[in-house]
């Protein structure tokens, strides 16, 4: 049986309120709308065309990470909606403004059928999906013929991600008792030494902390899960200091799994989006250009 991820219905309305807000003052034309699946409401948002921007480029749809949404992804969505028309979609499931319910078990196969769903839904030819982190392990569990390529940044799917003591130390007090300086912390953590948390990403996780019953790392897919991502051209990206998922474990996987090699962003941790918008922007773009090409 699916069960909220909202504390309280209270909650719930401070996680809606703090996303509706962030996206009423985005400054890049966009429109939003919810679209029915079979896993509750999907929120949509989609950057108006420019007559400058991607042309003859197939559509990127973004997925967001574990406790992510379009509200909390604008930096990156802003890169990216330089280089293609735009979707982001809200994941289930997640704090945000999608549907809060999500199932107890086999989340991974909810998920794929989610987004095969919501892509017939949200745009009428092939596009490119980003996935992040738990993004890239639904990219990859959805069979969709839609999907023309994937971007997988710090994905999981592929190998189990690390929690080291140093990790639990940064996460058990942000969700024992939740404020802006521990989730500082644990985003300290999981980006590179020395890089700036942004404030607004800490004033995020302290809410979500207090709100919202956080998910796990998924466990990594199947073979026989992972055989239709083989079809399609797939581009993985870490941060050379991601804690979770170091290059010296992703790559191999990525090889041995997708038949693709890893590019290494230097000087970021796991929050690629949010610490190298622009880098991963542009190679979202080059990945983009070459799946025009087959």
């Amino acid at each position: 049986m699916p069960s909220s991820i909202y504390r309280s219905r209270a909650a719930h309305v401070r996680v809606r309120d703090w996303c509706e807000a962030a996206l009423a003052t985005w400054p890049v034309p966009h429109s939003r709308r919810q679209v029915e699946t079979s896993a509750g409401p999907t929120n949509v948002v989609r950057t108006e065309p420019g007559t400058e921007v991607g042309a003859g480029r197939a559509t990127i749809v973004l997925i967001p990470g574990t406790n992510m949404n379009a509200a909390v992804s604008l930096g990156f969505a802003q890169a990216l909606s330089r280089v293609a028309p735009l979707i982001v979609l809200d994941v289930p499931g997640q704090p945000g403004l999608s549907s809060g319910e999500r199932p107890r078990r086999h989340r991974m196969d909810w998920y794929g059928r989610w987004l095969t769903e919501t892509l017939t839904r949200v745009t009428p030819d092939p596009a490119v999906v980003v996935g992040h982190s738990l993004g890239g392990a639904i990219a990859l569990a959805s069979g969709s013929g839609l999907i023309a390529g994937r971007v997988l940044v710090s994905t999981a799917g592929l190998v189990r991600l690390r929690v080291d003591a140093s990790a639990l130390g940064a996460t058990v007090p942000w969700l024992l008792r939740p404020s802006v300086p521990r989730a500082e912390r644990l985003l300290r953590h999981m980006s590179s030494p020395g890089a700036p948390v942004p404030d607004e990403l800490s004033r995020w996780m302290a809410p979500v902390g207090s709100s919202c019953h956080t998910s796990l790392a998924p466990a990594p897919l199947s073979s026989a899960a992972l055989a239709p991502a083989r079809s399609v051209p797939s581009l993985v990206v870490a941060g050379s200091h991601d804690p979770f998922l170091p290059p010296a474990s992703l790559g191999p996987a990525a090889e041995q799994r997708l038949g693709t090699v890893l590019r290494v962003l230097d000087g970021c941790g796991h929050l690629l989006p949010e610490e190298s918008p622009v880098r991963l922007a542009a190679l979202v773009a080059e990945f983009t250009d070459a799946c025009g090409r087959h």
